[in-house]
C-alpha cells in the first residue's frame, strides 16, 4: 500500500454472513458496522478471529480497516470480516498470499445449514420406524 489515500476493497463470506471490507494504511483501527470491534464483536474469541489475517502478516498497527457486515449471526459475521480483511491484504500486497494461503485465510468456508426435508423433524433426523 504505497499511498496515504489509497484503500483496498474486499468482500468476505461465511454461511449467511457476507461483509465489506475496506483496508488503509493507518494505526490499526477496526471499524465494524459503525462500532469498535470489541464494542460489536464483544467475545474476545471473535475479536482474535477477526485479527488473525493482520496478525499472521504483522500488520495488526499498520493498517486500518472498516467494515459492513450484514447476515447470520456474531460468530459467522467475525468469520466474514476475517475473509474479507485477508482478501483485502493480498489485494493491496501480493507479496502476503503465501503467508495468508498457508494458514487458510483465503479460502471461503463453504458449509451451510442443510435444508429440512418434508416428511422428517430435520435435516437428517427421522421420524422412528415401526414394524408393526
Amino acid at each position: 500500500m504505497a499511498a496515504t489515500d489509497e484503500r483496498t476493497y474486499a468482500t468476505g463470506r461465511r454461511k449467511c454472513a457476507s461483509a465489506r471490507v475496506w483496508l488503509k494504511a493507518g494505526t490499526g483501527k477496526i471499524i465494524v458496522n459503525k462500532k469498535g470491534l470489541s464494542e460489536y464483536f464483544q467475545r474476545r474469541t471473535s475479536e482474535m478471529l477477526v485479527k488473525q489475517p493482520l496478525v499472521a502478516v504483522k500488520g495488526e498497527d499498520r493498517f486500518d480497516v472498516i467494515a459492513t457486515v450484514c447476515g447470520s449471526g456474531l460468530n459467522s459475521q467475525a468469520g466474514a470480516v476475517r475473509h474479507g480483511i485477508a482478501r483485502a491484504l493480498q489485494k493491496g500486497e501480493p507479496a502476503f498470499r503465501p503467508t495468508l494461503k498457508k494458514q487458510g485465510f483465503l479460502t471461503r468456508d463453504a458449509r451451510e445449514k442443510e435444508r429440512k426435508k418434508y416428511g422428517q423433524p430435520g435435516a437428517r433426523k427421522k421420524f422412528q420406524f415401526s414394524k408393526r
